[in-house]
């Protein structure tokens, strides 16, 4: 397991490539915990995203 936070575009794209991959994994393995923490990050990124936008669009 390499888990690192998701700071780009690369960084998100890899993430979400690792986690098609281990999509699939059991709850309480080490893969399951792997998808659990990545799916955690993965929509932290999303919100982040999420909120710049719409603040961008209030602004404007």
């Amino acid at each position: 397991m390499n888990i690192k936070p998701i700071k780009t575009k690369k960084d998100y794209e890899q993430a979400m490539l690792r986690l098609e991959n281990i999509f699939d994994a059991k709850k309480g393995t080490p893969r399951g915990d792997e998808l659990e923490i990545l799916s955690l990050l993965i929509e932290n990124m999303r919100m982040k995203n999420f909120l710049l936008t719409y603040q961008t669009l209030l602004r404007q």
